[in-house]
């Protein structure tokens, strides 16, 4: 095992969920290579594999521009997240990146305080690591524990 890996995917992820907590999404597709891709589908999808995606985007672009629509276009209820996060667990090393699989929880909150278990499972991540420009996913498959998720699943997990 390699600490520093552990490290730099933690940071990364950590980073990555506090821009979504902190309502910071314009900073969200920056975690993300140009063509780096984004994917939320479930457990059960997965071990059967099946290619369903709830969101899936091809590239920082289509990031950005599901948050614009966030911002100016979709009507949704007043909410916010927290993330917990799990430590990393390098999947594999590869040529110029890792594999990382990182457990997570959200919380939802609403605007009157109410406060849920949102979603829970992992993410299966394939992280591009450059010196220069630190950690960026190259892909960030979100998997869901559960098949059930309301109905408008509008900010990023």
């Amino acid at each position: 095992m390699n600490l520093e890996h552990v490290a730099r995917i933690a940071d990364l992820n950590a980073r990555y969920a506090d821009a979504i907590d902190a309502d910071r999404l314009e900073a969200w597709p920056d975690f993300f290579l140009d063509d780096g891709r984004y994917r939320i589908t479930t457990a059960e999808n997965v071990a059967q594999g099946l290619p369903l995606s709830l969101i899936y985007a091809a590239s920082r672009a289509m990031l950005r521009d599901r948050v614009r629509a966030l911002r100016e276009a979709n009507v949704y209820e007043a909410q916010s997240y927290r993330h917990v996060l799990g430590a990393p667990l390098i999947a594999n090393v590869e040529t110029g990146g890792l594999r990382a699989r990182t457990s997570f929880m959200v919380a939802r909150v609403m605007r009157t305080g109410e406060t849920m278990l949102f979603a829970t499972g992992y993410y299966d991540d394939r992280v591009v690591l450059d010196a220069a420009d630190g950690a960026r996913f190259a892909e960030k498959t979100v998997i869901l524990d559960s098949r059930q998720i309301d109905t408008l699943l509008a900010i990023p997990l």
